[in-house]
């Protein structure tokens, strides 16, 4: 006899016969649509996550991108809306660009495909006004634009909104991590500033 039979075999010995699976699945929890959704609630998120976030019309994103990233290099999706980017930026559009290209700009400036307030998670689902992961993921800061209207309550009203074909990145704030004593460092997985555009 093994070792490993010797461990298995007392396994088995505490843990009784086995049980039979369930026939059914429970599915009672919250399905989508049945929680109102709360603006003010992903705001709080996201700051509590360390985002910066701006609220404002439509017609000032462009100022906002201004303020964040003005007189910097930036990198856009191919079909990022050209009014959202004033004049003081220096826009590269992703053209299959080399990670060594994304790393040396300043920021990137995205629309998203939905958020979720429950969570203060965003969600981009590559997109044309999205773009690939990677340019998500190598500039220092991450400008987001979306729409109120496109914050969700919960998880499932987002999974409702989403295809879940298409190459999915789920952001609740920085990048960040912490150590074993718990000293955290953001930057390490993608974006150290992350800033959130909501339009009215």
């Amino acid at each position: 006899m093994t070792g490993r039979d010797l461990i298995l075999g007392r396994l088995r010995a505490a843990l009784g016969e086995p049980r039979a699976a369930p026939a059914e699945v429970s599915r009672d929890y919250r399905p989508a649509g049945s929680v109102v959704t709360d603006l003010d609630l992903f705001v709080d998120r996201l700051t509590d996550y360390r985002a910066t976030v701006h609220r404002c019309g439509a017609a000032d994103v462009a100022r906002v991108v201004d303020e964040v990233l003005g007189g910097r290099q930036i990198v856009v999706p191919p079909e990022l809306p050209r009014h959202w980017l004033p004049d003081s930026v220096t826009a590269v559009p992703d053209d299959n660009l080399t990670a060594a290209r994304i790393a040396a700009v300043d920021g990137v400036v995205t629309a998203a495909a939905v958020a979720i307030a429950e969570t203060g998670t965003i969600v981009l689902d590559g997109a044309p006004d999205q773009g690939r992961r990677i340019i998500t993921l190598l500039p220092d800061v991450h400008v987001c634009v979306l729409g109120a209207t496109q914050v969700v309550a919960t998880v499932p009203d987002a999974l409702a909104r989403v295809d879940p074909h298409r190459p999915l990145t789920w952001i609740s704030g920085p990048s960040a991590t912490s150590d074993i004593e718990l000293n955290r460092v953001e930057g390490v997985h993608g974006p150290r500033n992350l800033h959130v555009i909501i339009t009215a």
